[in-house]
């Protein structure tokens, strides 16, 4: 029962509001050290679980990593880089995103960007910079109707995009499904078949992206 303390020592940490990666590591000492494990050996577990993880830890490792470029003006970069090309309209660069997102996810690249590490931090703030300089100050429905078609486009991309990888698991997931039911259908024709669908949702969105800035357009004026 004294191994639970370690489940103490990360309440009564959180409770006092001390760093959350110090309160982790303490109560993972304490555990081990009721549990008479060295210094050591419960580096080595760390070091294991991170091993065994690591997709899921470089993930965790990424989003303190934006959160630093952000607090260090990586927003406010990417929106005065985006600027000075007036000729760029924010629908053009949702679009021309769109495109990239698509043919990277058929690719199986589907980690390459995505909402936290590209959305937020480049895209949007991009997008609004392009809108700002074409159609002048933007108040904040304008702004959050950007983001939203930013966060809109990545999904969009990725979602009909991704079918068209052949080794990707909701495409392996179909196949199964369907042999189950007696149905035998080959992964590559499956992604074969996700091509039109990819195309159609790239003209479909692309439609509303423009229709969009249309609507930048027009509430811009005077």
């Amino acid at each position: 029962m004294l191994i639970l303390l370690g489940v103490a020592v990360v309440v009564v940490g959180f409770a006092i509001r001390l760093n959350p990666l110090l309160v982790v590591a303490l109560s993972a000492f304490v555990t081990g050290w009721l549990a008479h494990l060295s210094p050591l050996q419960v580096l080595a577990a760390f070091g294991k679980a991170f091993n065994d993880n690591r997709q899921v830890s470089a993930a965790l490792l990424l989003y303190p990593l934006v959160g630093v470029l952000e607090r260090a003006g990586l927003q406010e970069r990417a929106r005065m880089l985006i600027a000075r090309f007036r000729g760029v309209s924010a629908s053009a660069l949702l679009i021309g995103y769109l495109a990239f997102r698509q043919v990277t996810a058929a690719l199986g690249l589907i980690s390459i960007a995505g909402q936290a590490p590209t959305v937020r931090p480049l895209l949007a703030p991009m997008a609004e910079g392009a809108a700002e300089a074409r159609h002048g100050p933007l108040d904040d429905a304008a702004r959050q109707s950007i983001r939203a078609q930013a966060a809109a486009t990545d999904n969009n991309g990725v979602f009909f995009g991704e079918d068209i990888f052949l080794a990707l698991g909701s495409v392996l997931l179909m196949v199964g499904f369907l042999a189950s039911s007696g149905i035998v259908v080959e992964p590559l024709r499956l992604s074969l078949w996700a091509i039109p669908s990819a195309l159609a949702a790239f003209v479909v969105h692309g439609a509303r992206l423009a229709l969009f800035e249309r609507r930048l357009k027009r509430a811009a004026r005077p």
